[in-house]
């Protein structure tokens, strides 16, 4: 049974590093309100910035009321927040959060700092998908689901699964909580489609074993009005997780509370077979309910021999 053949794709980078410094919540203006819309009042470091995809990093204190000091990759509305703007520049800025979106402005230059040297990765090749071999000991391992139970891969033999991986203190939307609402909109769909098949579990697999505990995890699901018939939350050992990660083409690192790491949805169908990888983020709900669709029908086909 192959869940995971050879795939190469070029993996999202995670920065790492930490600063100390205190936030508070503004209002917003009246055009925003409508939104559910917050800003807070932020202060950090400029870690790294790309005026032309519009994003910088900044290594940023606890922002009071929203999320602990982690370094982030920040999005502007337009490159112009950009100008000016150098790597080692301690800034003030405004973080905006609404239900799907994310951005800052307003960012003002206050010092500068040193930057420490980067060690350079000794291997700057892609990450690559490995392929299982057919008795690979982690499709029997038992991790543990949202409800406590004991849950192994191979349970899920005979359903198309949809496979992803996060954690629950993710803070922007775009991120992880655009993972969650993904499966939360996609099984909303199927099951509410006439005519869908029955025969489809996802699974949401927690890099952040130490904080999403089952309890957590349950609290999660509940937030996105989850069915446990059809969506499991799964922890379990740190290095049980890193090898299911590998094997699944996931790279992360964790650091000060926040986990740097790439997107993975990862569709298999019904046979056992890889039948789709969506290497990005973003609103992935309506592809993953067509690949759902495809790989529920391929029960009856044979497996592919190793």
């Amino acid at each position: 049974m192959r869940l995971w053949p050879t795939i190469v794709d070029t993996l999202l980078g995670g920065l790492l590093v930490f600063c100390n410094a205190t936030a508070a919540e503004f209002s917003l203006p009246s055009d925003t309100a409508g939104t559910n819309a917050r800003t807070f009042a932020a202060k950090g470091v400029v870690e790294e910035l790309n005026p032309d995809n519009q994003t910088v990093v900044i290594r940023h204190g606890a922002i009071s009321n929203y999320m602990a000091a982690m370094t982030m990759p920040f999005k502007v509305k337009t490159s112009k927040e950009l100008a000016g703007v150098r790597a080692g520049d301690e800034v003030l800025f405004l973080l905006h959060v609404t239900d799907t979106e994310s951005w800052i402005d307003q960012i003002v230059k206050i010092g500068t700092v040193p930057m420490a040297e980067k060690a350079k990765p000794s291997n700057s090749q892609p990450a690559q998908v490995q392929v299982a071999p057919a008795k690979n000991p982690l499709l029997d391992y038992k991790f543990t689901n949202e409800l406590g139970q004991a849950v192994s891969l191979n349970d899920f033999r005979g359903l198309a699964l949809a496979i992803t991986f996060f954690y629950t203190r993710c803070p922007l939307p775009e991120y992880c909580p655009r993972l969650s609402k993904n499966f939360q909109e996609a099984s909303q769909k199927l099951e509410s489609m006439a005519g869908a098949p029955v025969n489809w579990h996802f699974l949401s697999i927690s890099f952040d074993p130490e904080f999403d505990t089952p309890v957590m995890l349950k609290a999660y699901g509940e937030s996105y009005q989850y069915d446990p018939a059809h969506w499991s939350f799964l922890t379990g050992p740190p290095d049980k997780i890193a090898g299911l990660a590998r094997g699944s083409g996931v790279s992360y690192e964790s650091d000060n509370g926040t986990i740097n790491h790439n997107f993975r949805t990862l569709i298999i169908d019904a046979a056992g077979h890889l039948q789709t990888v969506f290497p990005t983020g973003g609103n992935l709900s309506g592809q993953i309910v067509a690949e759902i669709i495809k790989a529920a029908a391929a029960t009856n086909q044979p497996m592919a021999q190793n």
